[in-house]
């Protein structure tokens, strides 16, 4: 039997709360990346997982997912959106423990990860190149990534993971790392264009081996009305 602190008695177990994040954020190259841990305790010792924990009592779940990324790797992500539950019983050779799944979005050049807490290290993976993940985190990661292609966060990416300037180039790449499918340059340019969601800049990409492209950045007032 357990009592709260308003000593309230309840007789029957209750299952454990916990949170982990699917932080994604883009590099120089334009490449969409995940940030996972290893883990330093068991159980799955030595394996890759999202960075999350188990939630304390007077914390709020969102509470409790910030500080798990500071002290995990040191990260604090400006967007931060809850995903769904899962709380399948068998999720965690521990107990049964229900998690709180949460989206995140950075700018990798914004943040510099360091491993801390529980987590022997902290780093980016591609999406095509993730390794065997502990508990059902490769679930957790496919419903973050439906999240993202959904319409109204297609809309929004852009303004979390791109720079202020970039080129049309490179707002293409990451919708299609996102959909994981190739997008037609020109029909995508005249959607994007039609739209209004971008505005042109009277500037060039600079410091670059190919033809340098015209540079555009996010109208936000549009795409808040469109969201």
């Amino acid at each position: 039997m357990t009592k709260t602190k308003t000593g309230i008695a309840y007789q029957y177990p209750r299952p454990a709360l916990t949170v982990d994040a699917a932080v994604f954020g883009l590099d120089t190259d334009e490449h969409l990346k995940l940030l996972l841990i290893k883990r330093k305790l068991e159980p799955f010792k030595n394996s890759w997982a999202l960075p999350g924990g188990f939630i304390r009592v007077g914390e709020s779940a969102e509470d409790a997912v910030k500080r798990e990324l500071e002290e995990e790797a040191s990260l604090r992500p400006l967007t931060l959106e809850q995903v769904s539950t899962f709380s399948a019983p068998d999720r965690d050779p521990r107990e049964h423990v229900i998690t709180i799944a949460y989206l995140a979005l950075v700018r990798l050049s914004d943040h510099s990860i360091k491993a801390a807490s529980d987590a022997q290290s902290a780093a980016w993976f591609a999406l095509d190149e993730l390794p065997p993940l502990a508990f059902d985190h490769d679930q957790i990661i496919e419903s973050s990534l439906r999240k993202l292609r959904s319409t109204t966060h297609l809309l929004k990416v852009g303004i979390d993971l791109l720079p202020a300037k970039f080129p049309l180039r490179a707002l293409q790449s990451l919708y299609e790392q996102i959909l994981e499918r190739h997008l037609d340059k020109r029909n995508f340019r005249r959607q994007i264009l039609e739209g209004g969601l971008v505005e042109e800049l009277d500037e060039y990409e600079t410091d670059v081996h190919h033809r340098a492209a015209k540079l555009y950045r996010i109208d936000k007032r549009a795409v808040r009305r469109l969201v």
